[in-house]
């Protein structure tokens, strides 16, 4: 079972506090030329542009995303102290470069004071057939593609039944880990009412391939239902040649039943496009080769290493990982909505059953704690991994979000300054 931790943050003009745009000798992608200078990684090019970086030998990716959030996508490793290493690293690298550009990047759930009209579009074929799609299906999707930034782990599964035990413990806790993550306060200039925004902005994103999914709490939950419910949903595009074609009013289904003959060269579905398909999913867990866990707000650095720590402790021990089946195994998919849906504005004092999330949150990062430590073994020396809990259990202890603190630091510390936030927040 291996590890891979995906980041993503915000840049800014240090002098000026506004967005960081593609073009221009200080733009993103003069920050891709540098960093593939400093790393050796090679470069991915959409276009004749740099929009991305990987290294040799499955080391990860640097990529874009559509608001020039800046997303490593690390490697699979066999360790949270491996992952941690590599965030930090790759931070050190970017600090170095963005430094001499005078750019610098905050760890928060979303951009705390840009306007969707000040935020930069990044130069992504993919994004502009995104962009044009989304106010179709959904009235948030541009605010989640240029104004939020996450934190995920993808995790591995030995087989259908080990997926569905934690696909389902995924669904359940996810809105407890959002509770957790909560670290998007912010809207243009000034708090929103929310502990996470970025949530938030997910009820309205795409309903038809976002969200909880009921079908994941069956009792017989297996890889086919997945796989009839993402040939129903409608795709992005096809790319054929380096070309990418918009295909938002085509089904994987109706492509796989010849609904774009004449439209693109080789119109016969090829397993290429059903990944790129599976990667245009977006459930709160989402299911591929491996499980990603997708309900974090992006965070300061050491929130980086937390969110696989918590996810690696309650699913990759077998004792632990029967222990939290048996605290969610039943559990609704009603109930989850209900805290899902309560939990941007409500936190850790979102209700559940007789309690609230906060007792959810302190109860599985007992847990996960618990799972860690039994991890010790597998470390080569030892090493405990438990300690990288130690942001979340200071967040549950206090039992007031991230978020929540954060405006209360703009408020009774900071006076209402923005400039305050981008401070305590850069990296």
């Amino acid at each position: 079972f291996r590890i891979g931790t995906e980041h993503e943050k915000f840049g800014y003009y240090v002098d000026n506090l506004s967005p960081v745009p593609y073009e221009g000798e200080r733009g993103i992608g003069k920050l891709l030329e540098k960093m593939q200078a400093l790393s050796g990684w090679e470069a991915i090019v959409d276009d004749g542009r740099i929009i991305g970086l990987y290294g040799s030998d499955g080391q990860g990716a640097i990529s874009l995303e559509p608001g020039g959030q800046f997303e490593l996508s690390g490697a699979p490793l066999e360790t949270i102290h491996a992952t941690c290493q590599e965030s930090n690293g790759h931070l050190a690298q970017v600090r170095a470069v963005a430094k001499e550009l005078g750019i610098g990047f905050l760890g928060i759930g979303s951009s705390p004071t840009w306007t969707l009209d000040e935020t930069p579009i990044m130069p992504k074929s993919r994004y502009e057939i995104m962009r044009r799609y989304m106010p179709r299906v959904g009235t948030r999707g541009l605010d989640m593609m240029f104004r939020t930034a996450t934190i995920q782990v993808n995790l591995d599964f030995s087989s259908e039944a080990d997926m569905r035990r934690k696909m389902q413990i995924g669904m359940r806790l996810q809105p407890v880990a959002s509770a957790l993550f909560a670290h998007s306060p912010f809207t243009e200039g000034k708090p929103n009412g929310l502990c996470s925004w970025r949530s938030e902005v997910w009820s309205d994103v795409d309903n038809q391939r976002s969200g909880l999914l009921p079908f994941v709490f069956k009792d017989d939950f297996t890889y086919r239902d997945y796989a009839e419910w993402a040939l129903d949903v409608p795709m992005y595009f096809v790319t054929r040649d380096g070309h990418y074609t918009d295909a938002t009013d085509v089904t994987f289904r109706q492509f796989m039943d010849g609904a774009l003959k004449g439209r693109v060269n080789d119109p016969e579905p090829q397993m290429g496009d059903w990944v790129n398909h599976l990667s245009t999913l977006f459930p709160d867990v989402r299911l591929k080769r491996f499980i990603e866990m997708r309900g974090a707000d992006g965070g300061p650095w050491r929130r980086i290493c937390a969110l696989p720590a918590y996810w690696v402790g309650l699913l990759y021990d077998e004792a632990t990982l029967g222990a939290v089946e048996a605290l969610t195994r039943d559990w609704s998919f009603e109930e989850v909505s209900a805290m899902r849906a309560e939990v941007p504005k409500s936190g850790f004092a979102t209700p559940f059953r007789d309690g609230t999330v906060l007792d959810l949150a302190r109860e599985t990062l007992k847990l996960s704690r618990q799972g860690l430590v039994a991890r010790r073994r597998l470390n080569e020396e030892g090493n405990d991994e438990s300690h990288f809990l130690a942001p979340l259990e200071e967040v549950a202890a206090r039992g007031t979000t991230s978020g929540e603190e954060l405006v209360r630091l703009y408020e009774e510390q900071w006076d209402h300054s923005m400039e305050r936030v981008f401070k305590h927040l850069s990296y």
